[in-house]
């Protein structure tokens, strides 16, 4: 199963999926490590597309071999959600605006039917620890 989970920058999605990482005994593929491991900073529209490519291969790997992935990264546009393909969709509703102009500029809100649950409560501001699932 690929659990993705998106958002602004800041929104909470790494804080997130650490938790959801530990609760199903997951792997985790973070878009930052991954464009490090890359090498790739490219966040143009096509820089973007290609890391939703590669997120959906890296995630499909780990899928193929029986394993859960929890995915976090910002997949900015439909399209690139819809390359990324989750089988769970969790989009982070957290934040108005991240501290990137162009990605703030790039970001289309999802439909409904883009996500399985969306939050609007960000995990950094709860005061007491609480269980995710």
């Amino acid at each position: 199963m690929k659990i993705l989970i998106f958002g602004l920058p800041g929104s909470g999605k790494t804080t997130l999926a650490n938790e959801l990482v530990k609760s199903l005994d997951a792997k985790s593929l973070n878009a930052d490590e991954v464009r490090k491991e890359y090498n790739d900073w490219d966040f143009s529209s096509e820089g973007r597309t290609r890391q939703a490519k590669r997120m959906r291969q890296l995630a499909d790997e780990i899928v193929s071999m029986g394993g859960i992935v929890v995915v976090d990264f910002v997949c900015p546009t439909r399209e690139t959600r819809k390359i990324f393909d989750g089988d769970f969709v969790i989009y982070l509703n957290t934040i108005k605006e991240s501290r990137f102009e162009d990605t703030n500029k790039m970001f289309e809100e999802p439909n409904a039917d883009e996500y399985d649950f969306m939050s609007v409560i960000s995990l950094e501001n709860l005061t007491e620890p609480r269980n995710v699932l």
